[in-house]
């Protein structure tokens, strides 16, 4: 007895020592709220995880079993606030899984992602539970508002369409069908990361390089030292490596192999392919679609956005898509002709188009793009893009030293109102790395709510893969970052902005294809001359970019459209043909998917900007019939900065405050097409896109 007594004692001295140690467990000390990175460990994630699931049961059974009438006060309220420690681990983890994983958090997101799924499930199958979410939607709410019967209506639409009204027996077919589909996706991710981060082209001769600037060369030449190939030069399917090689290497060989290892990432029958796994998650999801008594996988995706339909999207689609091919088509006659003048008889294949565009735009325009950044240091693009949101928004920016972080490249921003008051912390993180998966995103660590008359302030994160610095210069961007930069920081503002009451409805958590005008309508402003000229100074002369190169910004602005949009509407095509299919027997991703750009008419000049074993926007990013939606929100963000031109002020006070306080703030309390309206006053057309773009 006394030998289990001692035992005990032992097991729980140990519990509590783990709990103090444990940053998870214990509220945050950071003045802002912010995670102690510098103390979390990879021991630390799998306990509070699985703290965190049991937590939130208990919260929900608790909810479920209340025997009071169901009310919005004790049903919906504590729903949406249940789950605390599991939402502080799940930001963290699923944050660096993302920005700087490693094999032990594979490990760890492979254990996890499934208990995940099934917790998730857990909830929104959860019968008891959801006839008092019905219960509530059935009364009379005229004493809620109009964000809290927002709210109740979300969590009604996704219990039922998490499952709620079906049988017991289709429950559990979707349980299994949601778990497989978390592994499905969680492998595909990891496999493309592997594969961006397996492939290297080593160059050992000089001569091999022609064409290149030096600073490509020189970020090559150190890529090689670091990878222990001293005196060797390093390239990678990383964008920042191999775009600029596609745009200057007169080496046609080295065109075509990094391009097409880029295009091939995870389709090389090894053990990262991914064409089992993505033929695996559209026969899931068609499954998944069907149970919940949708035709497609489409169709159930498209349920809860802007456009509703696979219809509507394909027409979209098809309006902007006929005159970017086009246009597209006179582009690459006009690419062959030049090459024709070289007198080489080549026929212009995909890897020669950059390169070819640039000597033509060069001809045309005389704009070297080599020549542009110079000026766009990348603290100075992002001092521009503070001093913007300064100029519409009243904000101000203060860089913190003492903030713990995940990774020495991370840099911290307090972002406050022009009374000093809170608006929130911004995280930036720009540069390519192992651990981090490809592209550009913002995420939140922390939402925007309203709880207990305190306005819980947001933890936003800008995570980028631009140009790194070298030995000899700092991290200078390309025009395409320049954008990039400014984009992400609009999807930031979203989120620092929010005045919202429950972190469901607040920030970025609207409709997918809405959710990315605020980012698309920040790019308007990057090449305006007056923004360029407050961050467009030469990195070692400090001097202003000359109104020069601004004009050749300008009159090229329409240069190379039909490509750009030919490559981007092919991969909304696509994934839209993908997620449309009806009967998935004897399926064939390779098959299909060239059947696919064959119909649409893409021309062999032009690589889909995603082919599908690479398409983590759809395939593990949640975009699965939503990459439609850049183009979509473009129409929009065309719309919006016109009312800015027209009014002869692209910092017109009036319109940005309006902007804030009928889009930006608001997050998901009202229907986006009502926020629109009631911001613009008329529905979208194409013809501002079509105009910016040079296709109409």
């Amino acid at each position: 007895m006394r030998t289990l007594i001692l035992t005990l004692t032992i097991a729980l001295a140990m519990n509590v020592l783990a709990t103090e140690v444990n940053p998870f467990f214990s509220p945050y000390t950071n003045p802002y709220g912010a995670p102690p990175f510098n103390k979390i460990k990879l021991e630390h994630y799998l306990p509070a995880f699985y703290e965190g699931i049991k937590i939130q049961q208990t919260e929900i059974d608790n909810i479920a079993n209340n025997t009071s009438a169901p009310s919005f006060a004790n049903t919906i309220e504590p729903l949406e606030f249940s789950g605390d420690l599991l939402k502080k681990v799940s930001t963290v983890f699923f944050n660096l899984y993302a920005a700087d994983t490693n094999e032990e958090m594979d490990k760890i997101a492979n254990e996890i992602s499934p208990k995940l799924t099934e917790q998730n499930d857990n909830i929104y199958l959860n019968d008891k539970l959801f006839q008092r979410i019905k219960a509530i939607r059935q009364q009379a709410n005229s004493h809620l508002t109009e964000e809290q019967n927002r709210l109740l209506d979300k969590y009604y639409k996704a219990f039922v369409r998490g499952g709620a009204d079906l049988s017991e027996t289709n429950k559990s077919q979707l349980r299994e069908i949601n778990k497989e589909l978390s592994v499905a996706e969680l492998t595909f991710g990891q496999n493309v990361l592997d594969e961006t981060n397996a492939y290297k082209k080593v160059i050992e001769n000089e001569a091999d390089l022609a064409g290149l600037p030096q600073g490509v060369i020189q970020a090559a030449a150190e890529a090689a030292k670091k990878a222990g190939m001293d005196g060797k030069w390093l390239f990678t399917t990383h964008k920042a490596s191999f775009i600029p090689v596609l745009q200057y290497s007169a080496n046609r060989n080295l065109r075509k192999d990094l391009l097409l290892a880029y295009s091939q990432r995870a389709n090389h029958n090894n053990d990262k392919d991914n064409k089992a796994i993505v033929t695996k998650i559209i026969k899931l999801r068609l499954q998944k679609a069907n149970l919940l008594g949708f035709k497609t996988s489409a169709d159930y995706s498209l349920d809860e956005t802007m456009a509703k339909t696979p219809v509507t999207v394909y027409t979209f689609l098809a309006s902007v898509w006929t005159p970017a091919l086009a246009k597209a088509k006179e582009e690459a006659a006009e690419l062959q002709k030049l090459m024709d003048a070289e007198g080489k008889n080549e026929k212009l294949e995909a890897w020669d188009w950059w390169y070819y565009s640039e000597k033509l735009r060069l001809a045309k325009y005389n704009l070297d793009e080599e020549a542009l950044k110079p000026f766009f240091k990348l603290e100075n693009v992002r001092q521009g893009v503070f001093d913007l949101s300064s100029r519409l928004y009243g904000l101000k920016f203060k860089k913190i030293d003492n903030m713990p972080i995940y990774h020495p490249e991370v840099e911290v921003f307090e972002v406050s109102n022009a009374d000093e008051s809170l608006i929130g912390v911004l995280y930036t993180d720009y540069f390519p790395r192992a651990g981090k998966h490809a592209g550009a995103w913002m995420n939140n660590i922390t939402d925007q709510y309203i709880k207990e008359n305190i306005n819980h302030r947001p933890i936003i994160l800008n995570i980028g893969n631009f140009t790194k610095p070298t030995t000899d210069h700092p991290s200078l961007l390309t025009m395409d970052e320049v954008r990039t930069l400014f984009h992400e920081f609009g999807h930031a503002l979203h989120g620092l902005l929010s005045q919202c009451s429950y972190p469901s409805i607040s920030g970025t958590n609207v409709l997918r294809d809405f959710v990315e005008l605020p980012s698309q309508v920040m790019e308007n402003w990057c090449f305006e001359p007056q923004v360029m000229k407050s961050y467009a100074h030469h990195f070692q002369t400090g001097a202003s970019i000359p109104d020069s190169l601004i004009d050749k910004i300008n009159r090229a602005q329409t240069f190379n459209q039909g490509f750009l949009m030919t490559e981007i509407l092919s991969a909304a095509l696509l994934d839209m043909d993908l997620h449309t299919i009806t009967d998935t027997t004897n399926f064939d991703i390779t098959a299909f998917e060239k059947k696919s750009l064959d119909k649409m008419g893409l021309i062999p000049e032009i690589i889909v900007r995603y082919r599908s074993t690479y398409f983590s926007h759809i395939f593990g990013g949640g975009y699965n019939s939503g990459y439609y939606s850049y183009t979509w929100a473009e129409v929009l963000d065309a719309d919006v900065f016109q009312t800015f031109k027209a009014s002869g002020d692209i910092y017109n006070q009036k319109i940005a405050t309006d902007f804030r306080h009928k889009i930006l703030e608001k997050g998901d309390k009202e229907d986006p097409m009502k926020l629109y309206l009631d911001f613009r006053g008329t529905y979208p057309k194409p013809d501002a896109l079509l105009k910016s773009r040079g296709l109409k």
